[in-house]
């Protein structure tokens, strides 16, 4: 220790002189450039046979133009700039802002909503799913750039709607932080991203919806006691008696065949539905979609080809079309599939399908 003014003071240890191995090339290079002076001759460039190649071409990076020229893809030139180099460090997508560089037309990100105060009921967020919801709006504001468009939908459901708005709020605090002017569109809810529907008396309900009626009918059906259940009836007690025994219900939705319960892939048919309306509604813009997990889960079991797992609160599904929305990436949990996006209108319309069959029958049946 030393002293300064009677107070004891840290000894520096800091060096301002380079490393050996820096000061030793640096007095190469001047002990070169002063012979080559002396001599009449340029400056040489250390490409000699004890410098290694890998050496000499980073050292002529700067310098020759094959090197330092655009890296070309596909016939198109990729930007060379220190946040692609991040970007294609790992197996993450690239940003959006290299979209088109790279072939890509838009990019949709499916987020299931924040923690809910339960789902017997119709309810919003605890403070933990509005925090949960905040930071991915913020997480997601790291990727807009000067001037992008970025278009917020929802599910019709309070706990979808209020992921999106506090997504929204933490996608403008991001871009406030960041210093990036982008439009950031209202939330629009879409019956495209709705959660899968089941089929109860009083119609098509959100599977929360249906059960609040179920509870509502069990309970004078039990205290008339008329006869056994109906099967809808049957069908919503079985999903909800596994939710309650701790298993999972999703995956029973996905591999048990319910008849009253919307079928996985009319969820997948649907969501695609849902992406290209918002697209062709706004071109070129990052699209968020706050909604649920079983749909979610269902698109990315779709695209992978076996089921990936149920998805955390606000943990999302990337879609990334292509080529003119003719070819997608579907990224869920480190995973990337290459799909071909399938038109809706050319997919079979299992609802109306069954109904035109069944009207047919009828008509062309004889009595006997």
């Amino acid at each position: 220790m030393s002293e300064l003014n009677g107070t004891p003071r840290a000894r520096r240890t800091e060096r301002t002189d380079a490393p050996m191995y820096l000061g030793r090339y640096q007095e190469r290079q001047r002990r070169n450039a002063s012979e080559a002076a002396g001599n009449g001759l340029a400056q040489p460039t250390e490409a000699d046979a004890d410098t290694p190649l890998y050496l000499r071409r980073f050292r002529a990076r700067g310098t020759d133009p094959e090197l330092t020229g655009p890296v070309v893809w596909e016939g198109q030139p990729l930007p060379t700039t220190r946040a692609w180099a991040e970007i294609t460090r790992t197996k993450e997508l690239p940003a959006n802002g290299h979209l088109l560089a790279s072939g890509a037309s838009a990019q949709v990100h499916l987020v299931r909503h924040g923690e809910t105060q339960g789902y017997s009921t119709e309810s919003g967020l605890t403070p933990l799913g509005s925090w949960q919801s905040h930071r991915r709006g913020f997480d997601l504001s790291k990727s807009v750039h000067e001037g992008e468009q970025v278009r917020i939908v929802c599910a019709d459901t309070n706990r979808a709607r209020q992921t999106a708005e506090h997504m929204q709020r933490g996608l403008l605090d991001g871009l406030a932080q960041w210093r990036v002017d982008a439009a950031v569109s209202d939330i629009t809810p879409m019956p495209e991203f709705l959660n899968f529907q089941v089929s109860t008396p009083g119609g098509l309900r959100d599977v929360t919806a249906a059960f609040r009626e179920y509870v509502e009918i069990l309970e004078r059906h039990e205290r008339m006691a008329h006869g056994d259940r109906p099967l809808w009836m049957v069908e919503v007690d079985r999903f909800w008696t596994t939710q309650q025994g701790g298993a999972d219900p999703i995956h029973l939705w996905l591999t048990v065949p319910m008849l009253h319960f919307e079928p996985p892939a009319s969820c997948v048919r649907r969501f695609w539905l849902g992406i290209r309306r918002v697209l062709a509604e706004s071109p070129g813009a990052k699209v968020i979609v706050a909604t649920h997990s079983g749909p979610i889960r269902a698109f990315a079991t779709w695209a992978v080809g076996y089921d990936p797992g149920e998805p955390y609160n606000t943990e999302e599904v990337l879609v990334r079309l292509h080529r003119g929305g003719t070819e997608a990436t579907v990224a869920y949990r480190n995973r990337v599939q290459e799909i071909l996006v399938p038109d809706p209108a050319l997919l079979p319309d299992w609802y109306a399908s069954t109904a035109s069959t069944s009207s047919s029958a009828a008509a062309t049946e004889v009595p006997a």
